[in-house]
């Protein structure tokens, strides 16, 4: 059973790491294709290889002496080959790359390398063979990935019968310009590459053990979930939750394979199981997640008015402003618009002006001051009496509802409470509702 089998770069960041991921990939005969990202922090004061790279290319543009950064990212290769005994001649190819440096140079290469070198370090280390996704991950000249091209190198690379390591978050344009994925991009070059060879597992190796119920800032040791399907990870993600890239599902969900979440510190521990149907039913609610920051446009209509006239009118102001709608709330005479306060600051005077526009909008009412906390779990739907349970303890803990919103499916139920109070509404639904 073949698996793609992903480490991040804290997985990755120093030599210790790089022997715990050799145990991990060599323990099983099928981790035959693995991805890495760049080298990552080794302790919280540390930086991150891309963060360094990214800095490296600023000071390059802007004719700020770039020696010690260049310093910095050359040392952290070289403890790592010195220490594990590599041959790879790091060295010169980083001496050659310094030759390049010039105010031309484009970002997505120089930052690309991190990878690049970390994958070259690993190959070696673990005896497979190095692949560069320059020569796999293709990309269309609009930026967008060309599927059918992309899908048909990973398997020519895999068929050739090497086990074999492929460096994440870049790709190329068909002219072999280096192209860079959205930042966390070697988890979507994992998805690919799952997808694209119809595995069973996607392994993605990371600092913690799974994803956890609830945001440990926030909750004391909040438990682990053992099972979770691809739409509530895409709303606890989409709510703040720090899981995954959100473009990472897609690929897998397309052909059902589960992602395993795993920590490379802990390699016994099952981690959690994102998978389209689960079969875990030990807890009511998956998870809790929550996100500050919104803004709440209240429409009030005349009486006789159509709302729904009045809503196409209104969505189409907020789409001329290319903002983004997240919920829209109503009642017989009004309506509520949810949006981002990133989104909506520059031009909120202007949005609304034109909606006082509008003949039948009597006033507009807004709210800056707005939270949203889900509550997920797809166990919801056949428990009677979980959103008045829920509303019961926020309300007991003195907490106020600004609004309310969830689906037929009960896959999540969504509030509004001031965002002085999200932390505390999440705390209560935890201890309350948490087994």
């Amino acid at each position: 059973m073949l698996v793609v089998t992903k480490f991040g770069g804290s997985s990755l960041a120093d030599a210790k790491q790089f022997k715990k991921v050799k145990d991990i990939v060599l323990s099983k005969n099928n981790r035959q294709v693995v991805v890495v990202s760049a080298m990552g922090k080794r302790n919280k004061d540390d930086n991150k290889l891309t963060d360094l790279l990214f800095l490296l290319h600023a000071h390059i543009m802007y004719s700020i002496p770039f020696d010690s950064v260049f310093l910095m990212i050359k040392n952290r290769f070289l403890e790592v080959k010195n220490e594990l005994g590599l041959k790879y001649d790091i060295e010169t190819e980083l001496e050659e790359l310094r030759k390049q440096f010039n105010k031309s140079m484009p970002v997505d290469f120089l930052v690309s390398r991190g990878e690049y070198y970390t994958g070259k370090l690993m190959a070696e280390y673990l005896g497979f063979k190095f692949i560069d996704a320059k020569d796999l991950i293709t990309f269309h000249y609009n930026g967008t990935i060309d599927n059918e091209t992309t899908e048909m190198k990973i398997k020519d690379a895999y068929h050739q019968g090497d086990k074999i390591i492929i460096p994440g978050f870049y790709g190329s344009y068909p002219n072999g310009e280096i192209k860079l994925l959205a930042r966390g991009g070697s988890d979507i070059t994992g998805s690919i590459v799952a997808k694209a060879l119809n595995v069973k597992l996607y392994e993605n190796w990371t600092d913690v053990s799974g994803i956890l119920m609830a945001d440990p800032k926030i909750i004391s040791n909040p438990k682990r979930i053992n099972e979770i399907t691809y739409d509530e990870l895409r709303e606890l993600s989409y709510m703040g939750a720090n899981v995954l890239h959100e473009e990472t599902v897609f690929p897998v969900q397309e052909m059902n394979i589960p992602i395993n979440i795993l920590n490379t510190n802990d390699a016994s521990n099952p981690g959690t199981i994102i998978t389209k149907n689960c079969t875990d039913t030990s807890q009511i609610i998956t998870g809790i997640s929550g996100k500050k920051n919104f803004a709440s446009f209240t429409i009030i209509k005349e009486n006789t008015a159509n709302k729904t006239s009045i809503m196409k009118k209104t969505l189409e102001i907020f789409e001329s402003h290319n903002v983004h709608v997240e919920h829209i709330p109503s009642s017989i005479d009004s309506f509520s618009v949810i949006v981002s306060m990133n989104e909506v600051q520059k031009m909120q005077y202007d949005i609304i002006a034109e909606l006082k526009k509008i003949p039948e909008i009597i006033d507009v009412n807004i709210d800056y001051d707005l939270a949203l906390v889900a509550v997920v779990g797809r166990n919801m739907v056949n428990q009677a009496g979980i959103s008045g349970k829920i509303f019961a303890l926020v309300g007991n803990e003195g907490i106020s509802i600004k609004m309310i919103a969830q689906g037929s499916q009960e896959l999540a139920i969504i509030f509004g409470v001031s965002n002085q109070q999200m932390e505390d509404a999440i705390r209560v639904v935890y201890q309350n509702m948490v087994v």
